[in-house]
Parts: structure tokens; sequence; C-alpha cells
């Protein structure tokens, strides 16, 4: 399941409390949720299966603005996604690009490094909290 620059976490919930989790905690976090796409539902919509498979669009100008203006085409990789998907054994897991991946992929320098470790906190943090028990 190792793709390049994707890092997958299993959750100990069901998608839709996973994702339930995920969106309170990118929302506790001052972030905005610009989109939430229920892939499942766009393939029952067409007649096809697909187990649960949600995507959250999220993130806050403040962190990817410094990112854009040092290389705009970061943009293509902004906002932050995180992806909750059920795999066929019903495990439920979250994915979502590494920061580091993402700016070494855009050839981005040591001046966003300190953006980039705080994007990377943040992300790992969020994924912690829709995944894990407290």
């Amino acid at each position: 399941m190792a793709t390049d620059g994707l890092i997958t976490l299993r959750s100990a919930f069901g998608p839709e409390e996973t994702m339930n989790r995920l969106e309170a905690e990118v929302r506790a976090r001052g972030m905005m949720v610009f989109a939430h796409i229920d892939h499942a539902a766009g393939a029952a919509a067409v007649g096809l299966p697909l187990r649960p498979t949600d995507l959250l669009i999220f993130g806050n100008a403040k962190g990817g603005t410094p990112l854009m203006q040092a290389l705009q085409t970061i943009g293509i990789d902004l906002p932050l996604k995180a992806l909750v998907w059920q795999d066929a054994a019903g495990i439920t897991w979250v994915s979502y690009n590494d920061p580091h991946w993402t700016a070494q992929r855009h050839g981005l320098d040591d001046a966003t490094k300190a953006t980039i470790e705080a994007m990377s906190g943040a992300l790992k943090a969020i994924a912690g909290k829709a995944t894990t028990a407290p």
C-alpha cells in the first residue's frame, strides 16, 4: 500500500465517524473546509459500486500562501486534502500527501522549511485525532 508521498493511517473507527472526527479537528484548528467530496455517492449516482471513499479539502491561507509566494505551482497541491476510505476487508484508512514530499516535488528551498514543518505537524495531529481513540 506504500505510495510515494502518501501517508496512510489505519483508523479505529468506521468511515463516517473517521470523517466526522477529521472534519471536527480541522475546524477546531481554525482551518476552513472548502469541500467534502463523497466519491462513493458519485459512483452510486451512475450505478457503479464503490466502498466508502470521502475526500476532505481544507486549509488556511496563512499556511498555504507563503508556499505559493515561493513557487506558485505548489498551488496545484493546495489546499490540503485527506481521503477517508474503506478497504475490501472493511478497514478504514486516512491518507494524505506528505508536505515534505510535496515541497520536494515542487523544488521548494529551505526558506519554506518552517512552513512545511508546521503543515506536516498539523496534518499528523489532525489525522491522529481522526483515527485513534482518546
